[in-house]
């Protein structure tokens, strides 16, 4: 056992137990043209040779099962692999359907062969590749402990490339490509530069185990943890299982080792990488913007788009643009990929009228702007001038009001694309912490909030669950978070415009203290009509909510009345890139 295994917190695994048919054998299957996993899936294209249970060996000698799909050809072919601890063989189980159907993905646009949030083998193996499906170390019936994000899978996917690679159907060339999960192992698997990986296509993925999923803005939440880890199953005697959540309450500094393996080294990324990123996934945004902005610049490429990551992955138009990505690079396609932009970006205006695939060569436009609005404690607006009179706001941390609010009008017509940056004075009444929320929210001309679902299914339920939460389900503008003694920032990797804590130290506030806070808040774009107005909240509760259906928002923790300072020597203002 390694050093940084003896820091792991483990528990036993669950059992594996198949929610849905056996639809392929183990051994080599032909399925022939038109087969179906069953009835309403889409039928197979082509004839596609699957290969079920092959064991590869690692390098320390444990083994991993995967399927592999393939065309039928005697033609060498590259392969993409859907790499994360979604059980390879309930590609159609009744938890992915039913998610999928909230959505508003019908059943009849899949095969049912792919892996939850991965490549569907029916589309890819018709024009030319290969799909590989693995089981990660310890899941099902794959040998060793399971591990969740970090080195030990990086390593285990570096080996499963070259061996991959090393196949006599295989023309040499692999890639990566998913969402979510299947995202975020990419930052890390590539970072390990395998010689035989292509290309990555990571669409939406956290990028920082600490900052992206158990302690947002150094907050510890551990909700939607727990439910990934409920995918940690294996087939017969348990087997120990990395426990993330529980880690996340035992080491509450970013500089831990657990956390440190956690955080992706994006700048070690040399291969072609195709980003698709947004600005409303709560989950993804941050992670998936940071690790793009640490890739070298060169073969890299970023699409941000205005829904949410599944029925962007899987829409034609998208997968035939993801297409032209991979035929330029694993099967040198002289295809026009390299004229394509480096950055097609989009704006929301909540209205119907967004703007999608609007071309850049940067992140964001170069033409940005960025501006500072000054918050006036007295009328609760925000300025385009310091005032020099000091005021401050007061709210409650419990009661029927637990936040201020600031607005800004705008008299004509403002596109808003970048990073935007909160910066308070604070002090903390009856107690020595603070946990603050923040908002932007767009209002119409007649003061009402305007927001946006990010999925096609409308129906009452999915506004039921995204009333006060289920945030990545229904847009309302960007936010950000912090505890305030953690508010230490990193000098070397700040910029102006985007603070980075080191969340290495808690710094406690004494009675009548006031501190200066700043919070990276995600990265939006959005456009403003004459008459709308921005509204800044700063609240003592999460007013989002939770980021996915099922698990609770964070409990904050907080006591007391926060207050806020502005104007004079408070320089308390929003920090915002106009355009």
């Amino acid at each position: 056992m390694s050093s940084l295994e003896e820091l792991m917190i483990f528990k036993p695994s669950r059992q594996y137990t198949p929610e849905c048919p056996e639809y392929i054998k183990p051994g080599k299957t032909i399925l022939k043209k038109g087969w179906k996993v069953e009835e309403g899936f889409m039928p197979i294209p082509c004839d596609i040779a699957a290969e079920k249970d092959v064991p590869v060996k690692m390098r320390d000698g444990v083994t991993l099962y995967i399927d592999v799909f393939r065309p039928v050809t005697e033609e060498k072919v590259p392969v993409i692999i859907s790499w994360s601890p979604y059980g390879k063989d309930n590609n159609t189980r009744p938890t992915y359907e039913n998610l999928f159907k909230v959505i508003g993905i019908p059943d009849s646009k899949l095969s049912g062969l792919q892996k939850f949030e991965g490549s569907d083998p029916a589309y890819w193996c018709n024009h030319g590749y290969a799909v590989c499906n693995p089981d990660t170390r310890g899941i099902t019936k794959s040998e060793g402990e399971i591990f969740m994000i970090g080195s030990h899978e990086a390593k285990d996917g570096y080996d499963l490339i070259e061996w991959l690679a090393s196949q006599e159907w295989c023309n040499g060339k692999v890639a990566l490509s998913g969402t979510s999960y299947l995202a975020f192992s990419q930052w890390f698997i590539a970072s390990e530069q395998p010689p035989h990986l292509a290309a990555i296509n990571p669409e939406e993925g956290l990028s920082d185990a600490y900052r992206d999923l158990v302690s947002r803005g150094g907050i510890t939440d551990i909700g939607f943890t727990q439910r990934i880890q409920i995918n940690h199953v294996h087939e017969g005697e348990p087997v120990q299982a990395e426990d993330v959540a529980t880690e996340g309450l035992a080491y509450p500094f970013a500089n831990h080792p657990v956390w440190q393996d956690k955080t992706a080294k994006s700048e070690k990324i040399t291969c072609p990488v195709y980003v698709v990123a947004s600005y409303s996934n709560t989950l993804h945004t941050m992670g998936t913007f940071r690790a793009w902005r640490a890739i070298p610049d060169g073969q890299k490429w970023l699409r941000i788009h205005d829904s949410q990551e599944w029925p962007d992955f899987y829409t034609p138009e998208h997968i035939e643009d993801r297409r032209k990505f991979f035929d330029h690079f694993l099967k040198g396609i002289n295809n026009g990929w390299e004229n394509t932009p480096v950055v097609r970006y989009s704006l929301h205006d909540f209205e119907g009228n967004n703007q999608t695939s609007i071309e850049s060569e940067t992140f964001p436009p170069r033409e940005v702007e960025y501006r500072k609005l000054y918050l006036d404690g007295r009328t609760q607006e925000l300025l385009d001038d310091k005032t020099s009179n000091e005021s401050s706001v007061k709210y409650a941390t419990e009661g029927p009001v637990t936040l201020a609010s600031f607005l800004y009008t705008f008299d004509k017509r403002t596109e808003i694309v970048g990073y935007p940056k909160l910066k308070l004075w604070v002090e903390a009444e009856g107690h020595d912490d603070m946990d603050v929320y923040v908002g932007l929210h767009k209002l119409d001309k007649n003061g009402n909030m305007v927001q946006q679902f990010t999925i096609p299914n409308h129906c009452a339920k999915n506004y039921d669950l995204t009333d006060k939460g289920a945030s990545i389900l229904r847009y309302k503008g960007s936010t950000g978070r912090l505890r305030v003694s953690m508010r230490h920032l990193d000098e070397t990797k700040s910029t102006d415009e985007i603070p980075y804590h080191t969340f290495d130290r808690s710094e406690k506030l004494s009675a009548g203290e006031i501190v200066s806070i700043e919070i990276d808040m995600y990265p939006t774009g959005i456009i403003m009509y004459p008459g709308e107005q921005l509204r800044l909240v700063v609240s003592a509760t999460d007013e989002a909510g939770s980021m996915m259906p099922g698990p609770p928002a964070v409990k904050p923790n907080n006591k007391g009345f926060h207050v806020i300072h502005c104007g004079g020597i408070y320089d308390s203002y929003l920090q915002l890139p106009f355009k």
